[in-house]
């Protein structure tokens, strides 16, 4: 198991932060009949020298348009469109995304609280402004949303290894992926149905602090403290840390008032889909390596824990940083 982790670490320490490679983000308002603003975010790093530019719909004119503006990883831009005849059976579209192999999430709000989700990509680079959501659409793309952001959120990712780590296969595995799961449940939903809010900057420090709190109870004896007998507390208790960063990438995507707890279902679902596919991906990696390193456990043994020190280290240092300024 810990010769596992040793590989998955190595490939997850070319990145020292979270989140870095996430998609671009199309953010369409309506301000009036005709008016709409845009907002158009998309990563600094491109994989080609071809950019992601949003096409203006048939019937639209380009109003206004301001500088870039950089923001983290990111680049911004604000746009106004006027589109005599609306959005709606208009097609939205985004060029260059089969060139730079990326997606775009894709937010669209009308009149009277109507809000179309929709995730661009290689395959499907346009949308066409439907009446009504569809509530296929909603399940397909949140469900598919939420399993991007695990698989993308390595902090998060670190988390479940070092929790794998801890607890071996098993029940004790089942009950500590399952005391996260309802913790980041319930953090998740409350956060994002707007019941309480949160300091964003602390709330990342914190989760990079559990993550380098597992890599310390690795490096004791198992069987000695009690989160070792009883780990589900541990991941539980930190599963209300993560919730709330996984409601912070909610927000910044956007729900559909009319189908909000149905996207909030089915986000919370892709995420928990990712993450037992992660789990399995490590448990079948796990055999592999074990079949072709016999015998190499002991040299390897220490490996993994160092890593998931070491770059739990690094955030919490770039994010209490960022907390104090």
């Amino acid at each position: 198991m810990k010769r596992l982790a040793w590989l998955a670490l190595l490939l997850f320490s070319c990145s020292a932060s979270a989140h870095r490679f996430a998609p671009s983000l199309l953010e369409i308002q309506q301000l009036s009949t005709e008016q709409f603003a845009v907002t158009w975010k998309t990563p600094v790093a491109t994989v080609t020298p071809i950019p992601l530019v949003p096409q203006l719909p048939t019937g639209c004119e380009l109003v206004e348009r301001s500088p870039w503006l950089t923001e983290g990883t990111g680049r911004l831009q604000q746009m106004t469109w006027r589109c005599s005849a609306g959005l709606v059976g208009k097609r939205l579209a985004v060029s260059g995304l089969a060139d730079n192999k990326g997606s775009v999430l894709l937010t669209l709000r009308l009149d009277a609280g109507v809000a179309h989700q929709q995730v661009l990509t290689a395959k499907t680079p346009r949308y066409v402004v439907p009446k009504e959501p569809n509530k296929t659409e909603v399940v397909t793309q949140y469900t598919v949303l939420g399993a991007e952001h695990i698989w993308l959120g390595i902090d998060h990712l670190l988390f479940v290894l070092g929790l794998l780590l801890l607890v071996g296969r098993g029940k004790r595995l089942i009950w500590t992926v399952t005391a996260f799961t309802v913790g980041h449940s319930m953090t998740l939903a409350m956060v994002t149905l707007g019941w309480f809010t949160y300091p964003v900057a602390l709330i990342e420090f914190l989760i990079a602090l559990s993550i380098f709190v597992l890599a310390v109870e690795l490096t004791r004896e198992q069987g000695i403290s009690r989160l070792w007998r009883q780990p589900w507390w541990l991941a539980g208790l930190f599963g209300l840390l993560h919730g709330m960063g996984f409601a912070g990438a909610l927000a910044e995507t956007g729900l559909p008032q009319s189908n909000l707890p149905l996207a909030l279902l089915f986000f919370n679902l892709g995420i928990e889909l990712g993450q037992l596919a992660f789990i399995a991906v490590l448990l079948l990696l796990g055999r592999a390596v074990q079949q072709l390193l016999p015998g190499r456990g002991a040299a390897l043994a220490n490996i993994p824990v160092i890593l998931l020190g070491v770059l739990s280290a690094m955030w919490c240092i770039e994010r209490g940083i960022e907390v104090i300024s």
